[in-house]
């Protein structure tokens, strides 16, 4: 059963056409990719699938309501690309209040509060103000405040940009899990060997889908060793 299906003419700041001609279905329990060069689109797209955006054309639907729908946003996690702190709390305190917007019972709070805060490691650091995290562990609380309620969708935008490898392969393995569980995982990323971790992946160029497929459906299909070489292909096509 889709959990995601959309198709939208065109998005255009301005003069500059974002996305053009988007068409896709993101089935439940999958994570699936979008990959491609900053600047592609991926942000708009899934800001777009959140119903942060509105499509100039054509129509957005996520667990079989048309977006942008307040109530399918609770069932929503959104990582930005950009972290929204509040700077001048502690860790603990924004996590608390990206809770209370959810209406979770005091319990599930701090249920919630410490199964997110084990998992990007920074449990010991929770009483900290965010003014004084490095910039990876602002990307970790971030990850943790998508992880909150426990939505059914969990959108992340580049979500391990400054975070180290070890770190890294802890968020991979949880995604893992969650996809285990039923949900639904999108990714943006422009790091190929994370793309590969992707159930399927859509490659982005200009807007444009370029390709779409299993990591090893496309190296096939590309007759490619790696999917670097599968962007540069499917690339050259679209020319």
């Amino acid at each position: 059963m889709p959990r995601f299906r959309g198709k939208t003419s065109a998005k255009t700041y301005g003069k500059k056409k974002v996305l053009d001609r988007i068409s896709l279905s993101i089935a439940e329990g999958c994570i699936f990719g979008f990959i491609g060069p900053s600047g592609a689109g991926k942000t708009t797209l899934v800001k777009t699938i959140a119903g942060m955006e509105k499509p100039d054309g054509g129509s957005v639907s996520v667990l079989n309501e048309k977006m942008p729908s307040l109530r399918i946003l609770q069932h929503i996690g959104y990582m930005a690309q950009s972290d929204a702190l509040y700077l001048n709390l502690t860790g603990k305190e924004n996590l608390d209040f990206f809770a209370a917007l959810y209406r979770l019972k005091k319990a599930e709070k701090l249920e919630r509060i410490g199964y997110t805060a084990k998992l990007v490691n920074l449990k010991d650091d929770l009483d900290k103000k965010v003014s004084a995290y490095s910039g990876g562990m602002k990307r970790r609380l971030s990850l943790a405040i998508a992880l909150i309620q426990d939505p059914k969708i969990l959108i992340l935008d580049e979500p391990t940009v400054g975070i180290d490898p070890e770190l890294r392969l802890q968020i991979w393995e949880e995604l893992f899990r969650l996809k285990r569980a039923g949900k639904t995982i999108i990714v943006t990323t422009h790091v190929m060997d994370e793309a590969e971790k992707c159930d399927l992946i859509a490659m982005i160029r200009n807007g444009k889908i370029i390709a779409s497929g299993s990591p090893d459906e496309l190296k096939a299909r590309f007759r490619a060793r790696n999917l670097d070489e599968v962007f540069l292909h499917a690339g050259g096509e679209k020319e």
